[in-house]
């Protein structure tokens, strides 16, 4: 299986998955999903000439809301102190539950996102936990 990587800690690619570096040191693909200056968002490599991939919103995904990026210094020079990457099920429990009491988002919005968010905790998410340590 041959590995490219556009740049050091970047977007690397094989024959089955795509994966991102984010800014923390973790690498995401397109299945996860991380907080992004405070939203929950998931990664998308498009096929672009301007762009290598974009953040796209959760709720309001395809909405013309995605936020490309040329490559990976771009998110980096983008990346907040509220932004995480991959997050817990009691983490993403904790992000819904002051959403909930945050104005800026609806109750449509917040029940759709939680339906999507993995707010269980399972075998993978302690694996990573354990990875991460």
């Amino acid at each position: 299986m041959k590995t490219l990587t556009s740049a050091p800690h970047g977007v690397a690619s094989n024959e089955m998955t795509r994966t991102l570096t984010l800014p923390n040191g973790e690498t995401v693909t397109e299945d996860d999903i991380i907080l992004y200056n405070g939203y929950p968002y998931r990664i998308r490599f498009v096929d672009d000439d301007r762009y290598e991939f974009e953040l796209s919103p959760l709720y309001w995904g395809n909405s013309g809301m995605d936020i490309p990026f040329s490559d990976r210094e771009a998110l980096v020079d983008q990346w907040e102190a509220d932004s995480r990457g991959t997050l817990t099920s009691t983490e993403w429990k904790q992000w819904l539950r002051e959403a909930r009491h945050n104005p800026q988002f609806t109750d449509a919005e917040i029940d759709e996102i939680a339906r999507v968010l993995p707010t269980t905790s399972g075998l993978l998410e302690r694996l990573r936990r354990i990875l991460h340590r």
